[in-house]
């Protein structure tokens, strides 16, 4: 039976390494421990666990099979997770990450889906290039507004 370290867990799970050691801690992980006492999971907990939270686990796909290797890109903002859906709709497709808990989805060409070979499951990086980022923030209601509001 195969092991992982925490790390290689986490990164597997796509959740932060100090995430799965509290979840260790609190017992909500089955772990066996090394001689040196460090925590080992199983394959098998890895999948109970991606499966709990209605995901795919990654297949072990060889880097080399990929035709090449990304070496360095200049973009920052990379976002690492598994491909959890594949749509393909006449010259364009829809893939969607999972990444940690959340989802973020592209539609990108449909010959470059066939290039990348992409399926449910692997493996994936999205890199994001964007001139502007907004974020936005609910404001409170207070009384005042709401009572306006409910008048009109």
């Amino acid at each position: 039976m195969a092991t992982l370290t925490v790390r290689q867990a986490a990164e597997r799970l796509g959740i932060g390494y100090s995430t799965l050691k509290h979840w260790i801690y609190r017992g909500s992980v089955r772990t066996t421990r090394t001689a040196g006492g460090h925590h080992r999971i199983a394959e098998a907990e890895v999948e109970r666990l991606l499966a709990r939270t209605d995901a795919t686990p990654a297949r072990a796909r060889s880097r080399a099979t990929g035709g090449g290797v990304l070496v360095r890109i200049s973009g920052r903002n990379r976002l690492q997770g598994i491909v959890d859906e594949v749509r393909r709709e006449g010259l364009v497709a829809q893939v969607r990450l999972r990444i940690g808990d959340q989802w973020l989805t592209a539609v990108i060409t449909r010959d470059a889906l066939d290039e990348l070979g992409l399926r449910r499951g692997d493996e994936a990086t999205a890199l994001i290039k964007a001139t502007e980022v907004m974020i936005a923030k609910e404001a409170p209601r207070d009384d005042k507004s709401a009572r306006t509001s409910r008048a009109n």
